[in-house]
């Protein structure tokens, strides 16, 4: 019994995550399009019939572009805390929307979903990790800094999409604005390459079997430099580049042999505020 796990899109222009069952799935943001979400769904042979909820992390507009439509559409229940609705501008059936508490774990079918505060700049920023059959994943994107909460988290996971936003030389020397550059690089910013491989490297489980690379800065960084950097440490974690332009392909999450003693991460509560 895994979890099915799929990058839809990352990157500024838009962000989307796809984890999953057999019986049911959820995302986790809906920053492109309905129409693109449902093409690419449909490219992975899988059904958008299947998902059962959206979870949004902040109401950055690479986050929520397309999620309006997409509830609308086919009748998905929102899980947003009532900051970001009000930040992000958004107009939902309120019937459709649901609030979610962090480190209070939400039940989706079989899947269990669980929100902890992170340092970005935005209203009221969350990260997931989502659990079933005592597999975890967790999205650990838009996050300025590696606080506790995103390490306590990220030392649960089988996998994780982790965002390695940029290389600190192709942002300084790159054409953005001083005051740009600063706050992608600051405590509310974006993980650097180097914060990124940090956090594998001091944090990473030894249960866990794939990475996914994530929303990497089109202007600076490189796919193939950071997907080099984090192979040099990988020894056996599959890493993958989450792409800003297509879909990546549906991985199956499950145990490995070494794992029978992991606690589930909804019986941890670190409660940490910002």
């Amino acid at each position: 019994m895994s979890l099915s796990i799929t990058s839809l899109n990352s990157g500024s222009n838009g962000n989307c995550y796809y984890i999953g069952n057999k019986k049911e799935a959820i995302l986790v943001d809906a920053g492109i399009s309905c129409r693109e979400i449902e093409k690419r769904i449909k490219r992975l042979g899988l059904s958008i019939e299947k998902i059962k909820a959206i979870f949004i992390s902040h109401e950055h507009s690479d986050h929520i572009r397309g999620l309006a439509n997409l509830s609308r559409k086919h009748q998905l229940p929102v899980y947003i805390t009532a900051t970001t609705l009000l930040y992000g501008g958004l107009y939902l059936d309120k019937k459709l929307v649901k609030a979610f508490k962090a480190f209070e774990p939400v039940r989706v079918g079989d899947l269990i979903i669980t929100a902890f505060p992170k340092l970005h700049d935005a209203s009221d920023p969350y990260s997931f990790v989502v659990s079933f059959n005592k597999i975890n994943v967790g999205v650990f994107t838009d996050i300025g800094a590696p606080c506790e909460n995103v390490i306590h988290h990220f030392q649960q996971c089988h996998a994780a999409f982790l965002e390695a936003n940029y290389d600190e030389d192709l942002l300084e020397k790159g054409k953005y604005p001083h005051y740009l550059k600063n706050r992608i690089r600051g405590e509310k910013g974006h993980l650097s390459n180097i914060q990124a491989l940090e956090l594998f490297r001091t944090h990473k489980p030894s249960f866990m079997s794939h990475l996914f690379l994530s929303h990497l800065s089109e202007n600076n960084n490189c796919p193939d430099l950071v997907e080099k950097l984090f192979k040099l440490h990988a020894e056996s974690t599959k890493i993958i580049i989450a792409s800003r332009y297509e879909e990546t392909a549906v991985y199956q999450i499950g145990h490995l042999s070494n794992d029978r003693r992991l606690t589930p991460i909804f019986f941890t509560q670190l409660q940490f505020t910002f």
